[in-house]
């Protein structure tokens, strides 16, 4: 069946043909069909034929834009943290160590209980506006419990990341280089009929630039995307050596010295900005305008877990993006949908031009400025994907 939605007061395209990058038009129609997006113009300008064939949704003024592309999510867990987020707020710095809690819970959950958790999170994220998201493995640690979590996981998603390499667990301290014989040999081949990516943590306390090196290679000789987990607690060389390595994602990318700015600006790979985290740890949030002015592209992602970023909401992230990282709001939107599909490797996706995947959404706003203007108020009206 076809729909055409009219009487759009701002449509946000990010089609770089209808004038500037963010492809923002007003009094705009939309058609789409099958899942597809078939026409888009002024509403003025709406064919004949669509308005006798099509359904005719009426939106009223109010703004259009694609739906958001979360790029880095962990929603495969069970348990929570609040304990340790209070402790946080009372002065207690951020560690990688807490993961070993999710862990624990995440491994005594039963497979349908962990299809429901993560089913919930969907439905929240969708409510939210969100129409596509990646979930990452890596509270598992274990051959059997990390190959569960990708496969159910799977269920929920096509982008499934593989981040066996998330923390050293309990039973391998003191022998981290046989766990990375373990992630990149008999846990890899588990997972491998489930995943398209590839991660590492690679930070003090979790795993070294070397060791996620090994990590990124066996995955990327099987044929998966590279992504890492990088400058997130302090700067190292893991943004050379993700970048030497062709990874598709810099994620966190807090701190990043003059020199990673100047590869990244060469570079291919998207710095994916996770501004949930910063709020969650008080830690310093990522220099986006820096990035921006040197060219690179940037895309936002909520990283919801229990630990550092239990959010589901992309508009909070767009706010906070605006008022700390010093992001327009044009530039916000545009790193949570155009941006969180290039991080996927997706062209199909962030984007409402003929040709690419009708994920739209309707918000309860004359303009996308209101996602920041209005930080906590869910505005989503509609979404079609």
């Amino acid at each position: 069946m076809t729909t055409l939605l009219r009487n759009i007061g701002e449509l946000v395209t990010n089609d770089p043909t209808s004038g500037d990058r963010y492809g923002i038009m007003r009094d705009a129609a939309l058609e789409f069909d099958d899942g597809v997006v078939t026409w888009v113009g002024l509403d003025s300008e709406v064919p004949r034929r669509t308005v006798d064939e099509a359904e005719i949704v009426d939106i009223g003024g109010r703004c259009v834009i694609p739906g958001f592309v979360d790029s880095h999510t962990h929603l495969a867990f069970a348990g929570e943290r609040s304990l340790e987020f209070a402790a946080r707020m009372a002065g207690k710095p951020y560690t990688a160590g807490g993961i070993a809690t999710t862990v624990a819970a995440t491994r005594a959950a039963t497979d349908d209980e962990l299809r429901t958790l993560i089913g919930a999170r969907i439905h929240e994220m969708r409510a939210q506006g969100t129409t596509t998201v990646e979930i990452k493995t890596g509270y598992g640690l274990t051959v059997e419990h990390e190959e569960r979590l990708a496969r159910i996981a799977r269920e929920f998603t096509e982008h499934v990341t593989f981040l066996g390499a998330h923390v050293v667990p309990a039973e391998y301290v003191g022998n981290a280089e046989d766990y990375v014989d373990l992630v990149c040999g008999e846990m890899l081949d588990a997972v491998a009929p489930f995943v398209t990516a590839i991660d590492v943590f690679c930070e003090d306390g979790a795993f070294t630039v070397e060791q996620s090196r090994r990590i990124i290679r066996a995955g990327l000789d099987r044929g998966l995307d590279g992504r890492i987990h990088a400058g997130q607690l302090g700067e190292s060389t893991s943004v050379q050596m993700a970048l030497e390595e062709g990874v598709l994602s810099i994620d966190h990318a807090t701190y990043l010295s003059l020199g990673d700015i100047d590869e990244l600006r060469t570079g291919d790979a998207v710095v994916t900005l996770l501004p949930g985290s910063d709020f969650s740890t008080r830690q310093p949030y990522p220099d986006a305008r820096r990035l921006l002015d040197a060219g690179v592209h940037v895309a936002l992602a909520t990283n919801c877990n229990p630990g550092s970023s239990y959010t589901s909401s992309m508009a909070f992230c767009i706010a906070m993006a605006v008022r700390e990282m010093r992001m327009t709001p044009s530039e916000a939107l545009w790193a949570a949908t155009a941006g969180g599909a290039m991080a996927l490797g997706r062209d199909d996706i962030g984007f409402l031009e003929v040709g690419k995947r009708a994920h739209i959404v309707e918000l309860d706003a004359p303009n996308h400025v209101h996602l920041a203007y209005r930080p906590g108020e869910n505005l989503v009206r509609n979404v079609w994907s």
